[in-house]
């Protein structure tokens, strides 16, 4: 039996076994032309293979620098790419700058921050007010998913006034501005509307009721003519 410890080591794995046993065969081809034949055959199995490498732009071009890697870049060939280097494959990518500021509501995100800075810098107040309550619910949000349990808003009024220093004050016992929207709603909804059903609907029965009188006496008319 042959195991994986006598092989020669996969330079890439997503590959498989069998497409390094044939580029290991295609670094022994001597003839330049039937090697470079078999170097295009192999990066149409590689394509096969590996078919999620399509919806990059000049996914060929990415293909052959597979192919150079797997052959460890001793694969000499006149492709239609450059041959790449160690250095240019290899390389390691620059390392990302991370924000180091040091803030005590870090657990918060900087969403919140930009928020609340736009919070303390507005001047209408009830703009102010909303930019609070928007804070405060996003806090409770934040909370709850932290600790699993719910969140008292003295709490989060206390904390909030304490991130603001005192600038943010915010209301407990939900908005009172959403609350006169819900009521005028209520009241528009349940005054007129019924109102001016009940009045259609009332005079429906006065026309119908006129129409009975009507023909009754039309009747009556009938009787006395018969006489």
């Amino acid at each position: 039996m042959e195991y994986n410890t006598s092989r020669s080591r996969l330079l890439m794995p997503e590959y498989g076994r069998n497409v390094q046993k044939m580029v290991e065969h295609l670094l022994t081809i001597d003839d330049p032309q039937r090697r470079l034949r078999n170097a295009e055959a192999l990066i149409e199995l590689m394509t096969t293979l590996a078919p999620h490498l399509k919806t990059i732009e000049d996914y060929k071009h990415k293909l052959w620098d597979h192919l150079y890697q797997m052959t460890d870049f001793r694969l000499d060939v006149d492709g239609p790419y450059p041959a790449p280097t160690r250095e240019q494959i290899l390389r390691k990518p620059e390392p990302l700058p991370y924000p180091n500021e040091n803030k005590k509501n870090k657990h918060f995100g900087r969403n919140f921050n930009a928020l609340m800075e736009k919070a303390l810098a507005e001047t209408d107040p009830e703009r102010k007010q909303g930019f609070t309550q928007a804070l405060g619910y996003y806090m409770k949000l934040a909370y709850t998913n932290w600790h699993k349990e719910p969140v008292h808003d003295d709490m989060i009024k206390s904390e909030l006034a304490e991130l603001s220093e005192g600038q943010l004050s915010y209301e407990t016992g939900g908005y009172r501005v959403h609350f006169d929207t819900r009521t005028n709603y209520k009241q528009n909804r349940g005054g007129n509307n019924r109102n001016n059903f009940k009045g259609n609907q009332g005079g429906g029965n006065r026309n119908y009721g006129g129409g009975g009188n009507y023909n009754k006496n039309r009747g009556n008319k009938f009787k006395n003519k018969n006489k």
